[in-house]
């Protein structure tokens, strides 16, 4: 029979005579044949891989959001190539350039780069999807949390436990989501004038939170959030090795809820984000663009507030 029926039957075509296409799957499977996805790439045009651009693959909640990315597409035939960005703003768009010409699509993950500079880029990518990220006159469905008013509800917490004197670590300086919790830290100081939050450069990983410590320790704060549960984690141990009890003496959050923060020592109080949802609402929206259809509309989920044992009323509040 021809290459084209014996085709037509292994890629599920319909079209061929019933009978002719159980003697054809009959004899594949005597063969232990199986169909060359890198000739049906060449044939259809499509290789059915989309790139997952991130920053930093160790951090759980960026791991988080590919799992939901990848179980997503594989249900639909798709595969995720990883490329990741080390935190190198300036890798970003050249990975992002290379892995879209060996892929179907693109998924760019808190992409760190200037929004002028995603603009610019977006175009050259598509399909693309972004997650944790979104750039005003592009086209390019989000998915984001809303960290902003995350961080809004945490910093009420600590004022409703008392706190007045606070330190922010701040993260990565070119990420969107610490812009966005930068502006809700505005957004209730300027409702509490009594409220101090001293910002503190510090970064998104455990040693960067580790590193901290001492400062910490040294300042008038009475709570301390972090940029997130790695961060805030590092902390724990930088203080606990410097013999500052926590929250006795020292309220510590972080942002995330990340699978560890439940079980520090003391639990960790933080903000819990979505992130496995988020790369499955990345996914469907791509997979509607790769199908030639309009997709839903863009999709911010609302974080929420995990209170354990990490937070506590300070031991002395202001008059």
């Amino acid at each position: 029979m021809s290459l084209s029926t014996v085709s037509r039957v292994m890629n599920g075509n319909g079209t061929v005579d019933t009978d002719l296409a159980e003697r054809v799957l009959e004899a594949s499977k005597a063969l232990n044949y199986s169909a060359s996805p890198l000739a049906r790439s060449l044939v259809l045009g499509k290789t059915f891989t989309v790139a997952f651009v991130l920053p930093d693959l160790a951090n759980p909640t960026f791991q988080g959001a590919l799992r939901g990315v990848s179980r997503a597409a594989a249900k639909d035939g798709y595969r995720v190539l990883i490329a990741d960005t080390g935190e190198v703003v300036s890798e970003e768009s050249i990975l992002a350039l290379e892995t879209r010409r060996r892929c179907d699509a693109v998924i760019l993950c808190a992409p760190r780069m200037s929004e002028e500079r995603l603009r610019e880029l977006l175009p050259q990518l598509e399909p693309a999807v972004l997650i944790n990220r979104d750039v005003l006159g592009t086209s390019a469905p989000v998915a984001a949390a809303d960290y902003r008013s995350g961080i809004v509800e945490l910093l009420m917490h600590l004022v409703g436990l008392g706190h007045r004197r606070v330190t922010f670590l701040a993260g990565a300086h070119n990420s969107a989501s610490n812009r966005h919790r930068q502006l809700g830290i505005e957004e209730v100081v300027r409702a509490h004038p009594d409220l101090v939050v001293t910002e503190v450069a510090c970064g998104v990983t455990f040693a960067d939170g580790h590193g901290a410590a001492a400062a910490v320790a040294a300042s008038d704060a009475t709570a301390v959030m972090a940029f997130n549960d790695l961060v805030a984690m590092g902390l724990l141990s930088g203080l606990g090795e410097a013999g500052v009890r926590v929250p006795e003496q020292l309220s510590v959050a972080g942002f995330d809820d990340i699978p560890f923060a439940q079980y520090t020592t003391p639990p960790l109080t933080t903000v819990s984000v979505p992130v496995t949802e988020l790369g499955e609402q990345a996914w469907l929206r791509l997979r509607a663009l790769l199908d030639g259809e309009a997709p839903d509309h863009n999709v911010y989920f609302r974080p929420r507030l995990e209170v354990r044992g990490s937070t506590a009323a300070p031991q002395a509040v202001d008059a």
